[in-house]
């Protein structure tokens, strides 16, 4: 009786694992927001698995953080195609292989292409330190800052064609009076760390 129970158990636990939705995430740096949200997988914060890490930058640190999660990580040069459209097509590949449900891009620091935009539109989401519609682009803070604004912010939207223009899922505000952009980078991680994750398991509910 006690085997027959054990072996349910077992079934039981596979069958919750099965049923994990399968998240890739992008990234091209540190990867502190791909930690954020491997980290919820493993806590069962999230009812999600990161299925794959996609990163266009070899030796970048996300790449250990990877390894220590044990992800399964495709790390590609850009240089050793030759088009975008021919490294988007090996990406593509690796996510359906991989049975992706969801694309989390987390400081990708490359415009999606038609090739995967095609194959994943409206499962593609991305995070971005500021309160879009204002200050898109690579340097957001540092432009937010030259600025003078007074309140920053963090946006989570879904990817399409135009720069950091896809439909805004959400937003977290917060105040700043000084004008250092690293003190609001810090300051915006943490706040990225929680929206994300928050976001993510809103998405996969």
């Amino acid at each position: 009786m006690t085997h027959v129970i054990l072996n349910a158990v077992k079934n039981l636990k596979g069958l919750a694992v099965k049923n994990l939705k399968r998240l890739a995430v992008f990234a091209s740096g540190s990867g502190t927001n791909f930690e954020a949200i491997a980290q919820a997988c493993a806590d069962g914060r999230l009812d999600a698995q990161v299925a794959l890490l996609v990163c266009d930058v070899p030796g970048a640190k996300v790449l250990e953080r990877g390894a220590r999660f044990g992800v399964q990580t495709f790390c590609f040069n850009p240089r050793a195609y030759a088009c975008k459209a021919d490294f988007e097509k090996e990406i593509v590949a690796r996510l359906d292989a991989a049975g992706i449900d969801l694309v989390c891009l987390a400081g990708y620091m490359r415009i999606v292409g038609e090739v995967l935009l095609g194959a994943y539109r409206g499962r593609i989401i991305n995070i971005h330190p500021s309160l879009l519609p204002a200050f898109k682009g690579a340097h957001a803070v540092e432009d937010a800052v030259a600025y003078g604004v007074k309140v920053y912010g963090i946006t989570i939207h879904y990817v399409d064609e135009t720069l950091d223009g896809g439909r805004i899922i959400a937003q977290r505000a917060f105040p700043y009076e000084g004008n250092d952009p690293a003190e609001v980078h810090r300051l915006g991680q943490v706040i990225e760390h929680q929206l994300y994750v928050e976001t993510i398991a809103k998405l996969i509910r």
